[in-house]
């Protein structure tokens, strides 16, 4: 039984027990009773019901609070509900609260406490647009089919010191074209925005940041390319505080930032996606679901901006251990969200660049690639079989319930330097090309769409030329 019913029925009880005191002429029993003690509003404001059950004259003795309404302070004997009104939406920047005290003439008195949360930041969903589905008619899954090989723009748009501060050139129209000359329909422009807020206290982001990133959003629209933009690492303000603690503040930032972007992107067709986050980090389900709520809280601010990005795709991260598509956030618009994981496995084979305590370098992987010259540089975990195992398990936990699988980011790439030349050359450069290809191909066969991690390591952005074909040929030979 639900514990307001049960309260109705033992108030019920006290009344009639109360009456029938007084119709025998003893002691009558003092009856106050008020429902609920605790009301708390979302920041929003809105309006919620109190209710006061009394055999005597009772008054609201003292409603404190300038912010909210009550449509009566007063009653008689019986039951009476009370209607609470906020007046305003609390964007205060604290929890404002108050206690109303009950009491009544019989010598009873109750309090009940009152709250309202606050925004953190004001509100950026200040030119809503009514939806607008022109040029927004695909699906999640027919968008994604749409797509066949992604690149990245990386160490770019979303590095600390802004878009040439990790040695990248400024992004021109001729290096996207060329990306797309090179096999590749689709951009995914990491993106930070925590480093450009003009106004910390508001979190405002600077309105010349937001023009650039839609620029070269633009470059790649205008070339018939589809884009995947998102909120990048940025200091890890939000994939590194997946965690109670932090939920409300990180929240509140994340819609902040969506609603400013969201509305600066809005006129885009549906070739511009968003994605909410980059890289979580999750342990366990309690930090899972707090990621579930910043998802659920990008979905809401985008989709409040309307126009077009009522009906946009959207993309969520996850940890596949701890998600599945069941537990996806709600959203308005049916059959619109993607997911996205990335694949850099191995690791020591991949990426690592340099010999580590928890393990050393791989050169060499895959069957027929491992090296006699330098065994123990060859793989002990996360070859072939793994591969496949992770690839069969996004697309029987998305792909195979009408959720698109984004490879967000994945890549090999081969040593160099004095330190890190593998004794076995030859074989080496053959696994590197070798993952590439195994990697493209086995992806695209179960319908997951790659895009690799480059950040100038394989066309030369300033000059537009390729300087790795190797890896570049690796690539377009697993799309055949």
């Amino acid at each position: 039984m639900e514990t307001k019913h049960f309260f109705k029925i033992f108030v019920s009880l006290i009344w009639i027990a109360a009456l029938s005191s007084c119709k025998k002429g003893s002691n009558v029993t003092p009856v106050l009773a008020v429902s609920p003690s605790t009301v708390s509003f979302a920041a929003a404001g809105g309006s919620q019901d109190i209710s006061v059950t009394s055999n005597a004259d009772w008054n609201v003795s003292n409603p404190i609070v300038s912010w909210l309404q009550l449509s009566t302070t007063s009653g008689n004997s019986g039951s009476t509900v009370i209607h609470l009104t906020t007046l305003s939406q609390n964007a205060t920047g604290t929890i404002r609260s108050g206690v109303l005290a009950v009491s009544s003439s019989n010598g009873e008195s109750r309090k009940v406490t009152v709250s309202q949360a606050t925004t953190t930041y004001p509100s950026y969903n200040i030119t809503p647009k009514a939806p607008d589905s022109t040029g927004m008619s695909s699906t999640a899954v027919q968008l994604a089919a749409k797509i066949q090989l992604g690149w990245n723009l990386g160490n770019t748009m979303e590095a600390s010191g802004g878009e040439t501060g990790w040695g990248n050139p400024v992004t021109t129209e001729s290096y996207i074209k060329f990306v797309k000359q090179s096999g590749f329909n689709a951009i995914r422009i990491p993106c930070a925005w925590d480093w450009h807020v003009d106004n910390k206290a508001t979190a405002h982001i600077d309105p010349n940041w937001l023009n650039r990133v839609k620029e070269v959003v633009r470059y790649c629209v205008n070339n018939n390319m589809y884009v995947l933009l998102n909120i990048h690492w940025d200091g890890g303000w939000l994939d590194q505080n997946c965690t109670l603690a932090k939920k409300d503040s990180v929240s509140a930032k994340v819609k902040a930032f969506w609603e400013q972007i969201a509305t600066t992107m809005r006129d885009f067709d549906e070739h511009l996606m968003f994605a909410s986050c980059n890289e979580p980090v999750t342990n366990n389900a309690e930090e899972m679901n707090v990621l579930l709520s910043y998802h659920q809280t990008f979905i809401n601010a985008v989709r409040s901006t309307g126009g077009k990005n009522a009906n946009r795709c959207l993309v969520l991260q996850g940890t596949s251990d701890l998600i599945t598509a069941n537990a996806f956030p709600t959203d308005p618009v049916p059959n619109k969200l993607m997911y996205e994981e990335h694949n850099y496995t191995p690791f020591q084979f991949t990426a690592l660049d340099g010999d580590a305590s928890w393990g050393k370098m791989f050169y060499y992987w895959g069957a027929g690639h491992h090296s006699t010259v330098e065994p123990d540089r060859n793989p002990n975990w996360g070859e072939e079989s793994e591969q496949v195992k992770w690839l069969d398990k996004m697309k029987s936990m998305f792909i195979d319930k009408n959720i698109p699988v984004l490879m967000g980011e994945y890549g090999a790439y081969r040593r160099g330097g004095s330190n890190h030349i593998p004794k076995d050359l030859a074989t080496h450069n053959d696994a590197v090309d070798y993952w590439i290809t195994y990697l493209t191909k086995q992806a695209l066969a179960r319908g997951i769409k790659p895009f690799w991690w480059d950040t100038g390591g394989i066309i030369n952005r300033s000059n537009n030329a390729v300087i790795d074909q190797r890896s570049l040929d690796a690539i377009i030979a697993g799309t055949k």
